[in-house]
């Protein structure tokens, strides 16, 4: 079917991270199962995580030239007006050619380039907010948008376009499921009945994350205790020298769902996406919310879990000093694991995705 026939054509933007990559794969997994007939292309950069993760799950991929701007003084931001340039000229050209009817964007960097080219020749325009605290990206878009999809209620008010907003939830990918704890530890090399913790940072890794199960590691093999342990793909090399038999040391992980089924309990960054997941599922963590974002918005996060018992929250500068404490009396108490999982489960908005991608193809059908 031709380009100019089939109406179903939806372009996504976003990744650099998991956060801001999964909740695109979601979507369009949906849009793939309503309508299989569907064209979607995702836009990305050369060199982040959506250049390996989107072929496999065999979605058509292209790049574009650009970065993000640097908080901090950085040589890398002079280059900044060039590469927005290259990637707006990029971004026009992909946009022409593709004929997206629908573009949905997911606020990182990358998003602002390819959804402003879409608006500007016609496409509806939708935008994913994972976050308490919206990103820049998806400020600058609002305007341009048709619907701006929120998981958190907090994040009204940093918007201006208010009739726009619909609290959907994160979407999560179709293929996220719970599977035999047993098999899952077996399968990832550890003995099948002994506690396991799963630490994970984010797709890139965390080094307070990573310093603090260093410095507490051989503690808690001595509680009997076995780690899962995702150092990041940033922090891999620098790590890989503690795996053996009880510590499986990974950059990242394709397949989530054993991770997180093998663990009894989960230490992990407090992004959009780690909670909407580990809400799903239903999963007990101890959440250390990163201190290198906007607005601590991953501490706000995580606050409305910690308020109704639905999880523990450590700072990020003390998660050294109380790790050991902290995941010993937790993995140890079988009331509490219970209780952390019931009360996060109230979390879930397990039909985001579907309802996003409805939205999606009503809007590509409408121009």
């Amino acid at each position: 079917m031709s380009k100019r026939k089939n109406i179903y054509r939806f372009i996504f933007a976003g990744g650099g991270t998991g956060g801001h990559l999964y909740p695109a794969i979601a979507v369009a997994e949906q849009i793939r199962l309503l309508k299989p007939e569907a064209e979607i292309l995702f836009v990305g950069t050369k060199h982040k995580i959506e250049a390996r993760v989107v072929p496999q799950y065999k979605f058509d991929f292209k790049t574009i030239w650009i970065s993000g701007f640097a908080r901090k003084l950085n040589l890398k931001n002079l280059l900044f007006p060039i590469k927005l340039f290259v990637a707006l000229i990029q971004s026009l050209i992909i946009n022409i050619k593709f004929k997206p009817r629908t573009a949905i964007g997911t606020g990182a960097y990358v998003a602002g380039p390819i959804i402003w080219a879409a608006s500007v020749l016609g496409s509806k325009i939708i935008l994913l907010e994972q976050n308490s605290y919206p990103g820049v990206t998806n400020r600058l878009l609002e305007k341009r948008a048709d619907e701006i999809h929120i998981s958190f209620e907090d994040s009204r008010e940093y918007f201006r376009e208010k009739d726009k907003l619909m609290l959907t939830g994160n979407p999560l990918r179709i293929n996220l499921k719970l599977t035999d704890k047993k098999v899952s530890r077996e399968s990832l090399g550890l003995q099948a009945d002994k506690k396991t913790l799963l630490v994970f940072g984010g797709s890139l890794g965390a080094r307070s994350l990573n310093e603090a199960l260093k410095n507490n590691y051989e503690k808690l093999l001595r509680a009997d205790i076995q780690i899962v342990w995702q150092a990041g793909e940033l922090y891999f090399d620098e790590y890989r020298s503690f795996n053996s038999s009880k510590v499986k040391v990974v950059p990242f992980f394709d397949n989530m769902s054993e991770a997180l089924s093998a663990a009894d309990l989960i230490v992990a960054r407090a992004g959009a996406t780690s909670i909407a997941e580990l809400s799903y599922l239903g999963l007990p963590v101890v959440f250390v919310p990163s201190t290198n974002v906007s607005a601590d918005h991953q501490y706000k996060n995580a606050h409305s879990l910690e308020v109704e018992n639905a999880a523990v929250i450590l700072r990020d500068n003390e998660v050294s000093d109380k790790l050991y404490e902290t995941v010993t009396t937790l993995i140890k108490d079988e009331e509490k694991l219970k209780l952390l999982s019931e009360n996060i489960k109230k979390f879930s908005k397990p039909d985001a995705a579907k309802i996003i991608a409805g939205n999606a193809i009503k809007l590509a059908e409408r121009i």
